[in-house]
């Protein structure tokens, strides 16, 4: 098959299975960019020079269902705070742009909006800070339409370690675990990406629910402690959850591996965040690439995690999670959300069937929301919302 004919068979594809992407930074870049102000950033029009995402280019690139990161620093004092008007930025964009983006709780709403011809819009919350060590915020947050929440963010929390932070507690704590299931009663997704690989098989452990990894990729394919290890995707089948592939170079590159970490002394050398993404950060992070040109990720790299995810854990499990506009760099071929059928084009070519891209692409996202909602009914039959607090449960 030529690239060509891969490229539109891909497109073919996505019309009937659009892409469900597991995670995107668009409302902390508007935040970051221009203080949510949407007008100075009407993604309605190409933003190119300041965006990875806009709705022209979600288009082009199949996009059926995106969760948007609600996420905010963990070295905030006000995540909460800061937490709630990300969720307000999502519901302005809902309501600036109802015609291509349709607000979705359910996997039975993600379906209808493909039904419409819109773009199913879910919220993600990214780390544990967001609810400040309380049981009632997490239910808050589930109430203002969150469905999934990353454990950790880069910095452990007091019930749970990252993946890059020094451990703590050893995986979950007790009140970990009860968050678990607490989110488990509720219909929110566990996400495991950038925990500890122990918090991972602790919540494995300890959750009734499919577990989620919304922008992770293969440990074994590269060695970051952000990926996924062998054995905890060899679980997936069990648990019934997926882990959603991301296109950041440095997670998915070796030699990006190292060549972030020295990018990353640099911007703190400089002062600033090594996330840093504003327009002073992006000077700092150009200079520093003139001077020590990165290695290329391509797309063949992320078709290399793919191909391993999907024989490790079968392709029920596995998913998409691009991380646009929360990553300094994307790889060649896949420079913004509308590279998506660039992906699918190579994995055609890699002998991946229509069956298979269709469950890659919508089918399993869609199942997994589904099936953590059928345990909620089941737990909230015969649970009571949990009133622990950390300091009962962690001493």
């Amino acid at each position: 098959m030529s690239a060509v004919g891969s490229l539109e068979r891909a497109r073919e594809l996505l019309r009937e299975f659009p892409v469900v992407d597991g995670h995107n930074d668009l409302p902390w870049a508007l935040r970051e960019q221009v203080r949510y102000d949407l007008g100075a950033r009407d993604i309605a029009t190409g933003q190119s020079a300041h965006l990875h995402t806009d709705i022209p280019r979600l288009r082009e690139g199949g996009v059926g269902a995106q969760y948007w990161s609600v996420y905010v620093r963990s070295d905030l004092p006000d995540a909460v705070p800061a937490t709630l008007e990300q969720i307000d930025c999502v519901r302005q964009l809902l309501e600036r742009y109802p015609a291509d983006l349709a607000p979705a709780l359910t996997a039975a709403d993600m379906e209808a909006a493909r039904a419409e011809g819109r773009i199913a819009s879910l919220m993600g919350a990214e780390g544990g800070h967001s609810i400040a060590n309380s049981l009632g915020t997490l239910r808050g947050l589930y109430a203002l339409g969150v469905r999934y929440m990353t454990l950790t963010h880069n910095d452990n929390v007091a019930w749970a370690d990252s993946a890059t932070d020094e451990p703590a507690v050893g995986g979950l704590s007790a009140f970990g675990r009860e968050v678990v299931r607490e989110m488990n009663r509720l219909g929110m997704l566990v996400d495991l990406s950038h925990v500890a690989a122990t918090t991972m098989r602790d919540a494995l452990d300890a959750s009734s629910a499919p577990v989620i990894f919304s922008h992770s990729s293969a440990r074994t394919v590269c060695d970051h402690p952000r990926n996924v290890p062998d054995d905890v995707l060899e679980r997936l089948p069990a648990n019934g959850g997926m882990a959603m592939v991301t296109f950041v170079p440095k997670f998915v590159l070796q030699a990006a591996v190292d060549w972030t970490a020295a990018a990353d002394e640099n911007m703190r050398a400089h002062g600033l965040h090594h996330l840093d993404t504003t327009e002073e950060g992006m000077k700092v992070h150009r200079a520093f690439e003139e001077a020590h040109p990165r290695p290329v990720a391509t797309v063949a790299t992320v078709a290399d995690h793919l191909d391993h995810m999907r024989e490790v854990a079968g392709v029920d499990h596995i998913g998409i999670g691009g991380d646009y506009d929360g990553t300094a760099f994307t790889p060649d071929g896949l420079s913004d959300v509308s590279g998506y059928p660039n992906l699918l084009a190579e994995l055609l070519e890699r002998g991946w069937s229509k069956s298979d891209l269709a469950k890659l692409t919508w089918q399993n996202a869609v199942r997994v929301l589904g099936a953590a909602e059928d345990v909620a009914r089941g737990l909230r039959a015969t649970r009571a919302p949990s009133h622990a607090t950390i300091g009962e449960l962690d001493g």
